[in-house]
């Protein structure tokens, strides 16, 4: 009897599990269904290599294509050195007391801040305080800020994962604590660092709510390079589009294919971040 009740919970249990998934599953296909075939007749190479025109409602995306390299690679800049340096120093450095952990609970709980609190207070110290006003530079500064617990956590797991006999052995045979860090240490986990790296800075691409309010423009005719200018991204862009323009029915088609551009941009760097993994890992063995 108690066998039957056993095997009866766990029918239950994969049911309802499997039925969760296909339900998620299902829900995901409509949504890239809807873009995919809406946008998928708007995309060609004019499309892409085209800057917007008369008001958005011709042209391609090629400026807010090159803000969102541009922003990403700022926001790069910015928090990867600063991000691998504080996991490096928590994890190998600091002691395991109560400012620590009180220091890594404050990094996970910033995770779960939103991301228009990050928009406002980029507002508030980089736009205003710092005078950079609303530019290319204080966007990526404040995606950089968000980014930072994100790679501190990747970055701390990947080296916590190492065994303390790995440490042990390089010291012993000379070693200094910066030398086994630099040529043992971010080596071995390499593959966790440059994935969890990767996964955040596609999270940042498709961020709009931060750079709302610290650089991101409506419209800008023609293309623009300039870290200490107005940008245009290609969330933003795409909210513009779906939202705030004043015909929104006639560029409903453009924000179909930017949509799909974003979404195909996300799913290479996912893509990348999940062949860097399987690369160094079979290295690994």
């Amino acid at each position: 009897m108690r066998h039957k009740t056993f095997k009866l919970s766990s029918i239950i249990e994969w049911g309802t599990l499997l039925i969760s998934t296909l339900l998620v599953c299902f829900f995901l296909v409509v949504v890239l269904w809807e873009i995919f075939s809406k946008g998928a007749s708007v995309i060609n190479w004019n499309f892409i290599v085209d800057v917007p025109k008369n008001g958005m409602t011709q042209g391609g995306i090629l400026t807010p294509i090159i803000g969102t390299v541009m922003l990403t690679m700022i926001t790069a800049l910015f928090s990867i050195p600063f991000g691998v340096c504080c996991a490096i120093y928590l994890q190998e450095y600091a002691g395991n007391n109560w400012l620590t952990r009180i220091i890594r609970a404050s990094i996970r709980n910033l995770s779960g801040v939103p991301s228009i609190i990050y928009g406002l207070f980029g507002l508030a110290l980089f736009v205003q305080a710092m005078q950079f006003g609303t530019s290319l530079v204080a966007a990526g500064l404040t995606l950089g800020l968000l980014s930072l617990p994100y790679i501190i956590t990747t970055t701390e797991e990947a080296l916590m994962r190492i065994p303390n006999s790995t440490r042990e052995a390089a010291l012993a045979v000379g070693a200094t604590k910066f030398e086994t860090i630099k040529d043992v240490l971010l080596p071995s986990a390499m593959s966790g660092i440059l994935t969890g790296v990767v996964l955040t800075l596609s999270r940042a691409a498709g961020e709009t709510a931060p750079i709302l309010f610290t650089g991101a423009a409506f419209y800008i005719n023609g293309t623009s390079g300039y870290i200490n200018q107005e940008f245009m991204a290609l969330p933003y862009h795409l909210y513009m589009l779906s939202t705030q323009h004043q015909s929104i029915d006639e560029v409903r088609p453009i924000a179909y294919g930017t949509a799909l551009v974003l979404i195909t941009v996300v799913f290479l760097l996912n893509l990348t971040a999940f062949y860097i993994r399987y690369k160094y890992r079979k290295n690994e063995n």
